[in-house]
């Protein structure tokens, strides 16, 4: 487990900032992760990795010449946000276009294609691509379903190698892409990871047994099978990945193959090797010839005892990138020439550098009704946090049953941080959607992840609908929640039926449409819909998932509704409360 943190929910940040602290001749801090020290050449395409914390080396660790030309970091297996994003992506661009790079999982997939978004309205040319090679989370008749796992690493160096030979951007993203599709892992556990300030892992395993095909967030495996001796577990490994070759590899004999055994936080060196001789063999009898394997923990998932097996298949091509030179914190290959100093940075110190003189705050004008109105959106963000607080051990609970266990965690950060930035806001004198926009900023920023993404577009259309001019009325806030509701299917993809937040969003929205349009007022009507969504929430409980961390577990979930649903649920009724206070 976890032991030596301060504030759990400062975990993140102080390991990102004693990372930059103790390496600097690789990296510099901007907000929202790291980036290269000596900066990007000029011109140069800026490969700009990233995701949640707890995975290191992966993936501040991996910045640095031959690799990544920056990383951004979000909270404990939560996604970075897109602002993070943007920021760290912006630091590192130098003329040749930016690459986004992540493992697919719902919330890096928003967040990054957000700032995908944003980066392109600055005019910075961007595409994103997201490593998908974890063959146990989904079928290959599905496999832009699947989750990205140690894969990361040999995709992440083929782009970023290729960036480093001056190709431009639609190029690099060829090479990428071509890595992702000839990249295959596969994982097995012994035991599940404990997130800092915890005090159960998120998931457990029985005696002598071992969960087949983890995720690298927590999630429990896919299966289960009686613990192997080492040996076995090779063999276990190399034999499905060799049921599934690329398509253009009719046969593994004769091919070339990048090897990866990587450890996931617990399992020591020595256990590595000793599976490892045998996965050498097992691929030398199948004839595949092993080019520069790494043996090591690359992307880990905390203190998780368990390991995955990567294979990318190379071609001519593939295997000049695999083998080019690479200078980083936690990953080096070959050799390179000194580093050329950025002329920009030299001077400053590591904790002058991206630090700006910020401007005093100011918001927009706002009316004295809009201002009247944020008192009481105010007091619905405490709500909001407080009953978060009260429920986050069991919102994490409900999540692990088939997830990774952190809704709860990243509720209370996201829900804290939006109350905290309304405060500010209304401190000074914003008007209610201007206080509704800086909470919806401040939840997607501190708490990353799908959730974050989702409520901050929530807060968002809220705020937009409700403005800062005119006091709004129970009509307005129900046009603002039909809009929240639009604007989170349009964003994630999922409908109703699919097990998500989703299932009690659009019930609550049609239900306070319904009710403001009978005239009723605004504490009634929202009552009218909480209790709508409290048996929409309780409904998720017979659904299968079809979308986000939990689908590859879609049975154990059966019988147990969905944390994000049931989270809404439980805000719904919060805001009730503040809304009948301030009548």
């Amino acid at each position: 487990m976890t032991r030596l943190f301060n504030d759990p929910a400062a975990f993140a940040d102080e390991a990102l900032e004693g990372f930059a602290a103790a390496h600097r001749r690789w990296v510099r801090p901007v907000t929202g992760g790291v980036v290269r020290a000596t900066g990007t050449p000029a011109g140069q395409v800026a490969v700009v990795i990233g995701g949640g914390s707890g995975h290191y080396p992966a993936f501040s660790g991996l910045v640095g010449r031959g690799l990544a030309h920056g990383a951004a970091v979000g909270n404990v297996f939560a996604s970075p946000s897109a602002r993070q994003i943007h920021s760290v992506a912006t630091a590192a661009h130098a003329g040749g276009g930016v690459l986004l790079m992540y493992g697919n999982y719902a919330g890096d997939v928003l967040h990054f294609g957000q700032a995908a978004e944003r980066l392109a309205a600055d005019g910075v040319e961007t595409r994103t691509f997201a490593v998908a090679d974890d063959i146990s989370s989904a079928g290959p008749e599905e496999s832009a379903k699947r989750r990205g796992i140690a894969g990361d690493l040999p995709v992440f160096k083929a782009a970023a190698a290729a960036a480093e030979q001056g190709l431009p951007l639609e190029e690099v993203l060829r090479v990428a892409e071509r890595a992702g599709a000839r990249t295959r892992s596969f994982g097995i556990a012994f035991s599940g990871c404990t997130l800092p300030g915890a005090d159960h892992p998120l998931f457990t395993v029985p005696e002598a047994r071992m969960a087949v095909g983890l995720g690298i967030h927590g999630e429990p495996g896919i299966g289960e099978e009686a613990l192997p001796t080492a040996d076995e577990a090779a063999r276990l490994l190399v034999e499905t990945l060799l049921k599934e070759l690329p398509e253009d590899v009719a046969d593994p004999a004769g091919q070339r193959a990048a090897v990866i055994l990587n450890g996931l936080g617990s399992v020591k060196y020595e256990e590595l090797f000793v599976v490892y001789r045998r996965v050498a063999a097992l691929l030398g009898d199948a004839g595949v010839e092993i080019v520069d394997p790494e043996v090591g923990e690359l992307v880990t998932s905390f203190d998780m005892a368990g390991i995955s097996l990567t294979l990318t298949w190379l071609d001519d091509r593939l295997e000049e990138l695999w083998r080019a030179p690479a200078d980083t914190p936690a990953y080096r290959k070959g050799a390179l020439d000194a580093a050329e100093p950025d002329p920009d940075r030299a001077s400053a110190t590591p904790a002058a550098q991206d630090t700006a003189v910020p401007a005093a705050p100011v918001v927009p004008a706002a009316s004295d009704a809009s201002r009247r109105a944020a008192d009481t959106v105010l007091a619905a963000l405490d709500a909001v946090a407080r009953v978060v607080d009260a429920h986050a051990d069991e919102l994490g609970r409900i999540d692990a049953v088939a997830g990774d266990g952190d809704h709860g965690i990243g509720m209370q950060r996201g829900s804290t941080a939006a109350h905290r930035a309304a405060a500010d806001a209304h401190g000074l004198g914003a008007g209610a959607g201007t206080v509704l926009t800086r909470a919806a900023d401040a939840w997607a920023d501190k708490a990353g992840g799908t959730s974050g993404a989702l409520w901050g577009t929530i807060l968002r259309s809220l705020g937009t609908a409700l403005g800062d001019r005119d006091a709004p009325d129970a009509a307005r806030v129900a046009e603002g929640v039909t809009e929240a509701s639009a604007a989170v299917r349009r964003l994630g993809g999922a409908e109703v039926g699919d097990k998500t937040m989703v299932d009690v969003l659009v019930p609550f929205a049609d239900a306070l449409t319904a009710a403001t349009a009978e005239d009723l007022p605004l504490a009634d009507a929202w009552d009218r819909a909480a209790t709508t969504a409290t048996a929409a929430a309780a409904g998720t409980a017979d659904l299968l998932p079809r979308r986000g961390r939990a689908r590859p577990h879609a049975e154990k979930s059966l019988g147990t509704p969905d944390a994000g649903a049931h989270s809404l649920a439980l805000i719904t009724r919060a805001v009730h409360g503040a809304l009948l206070d301030h009548h």
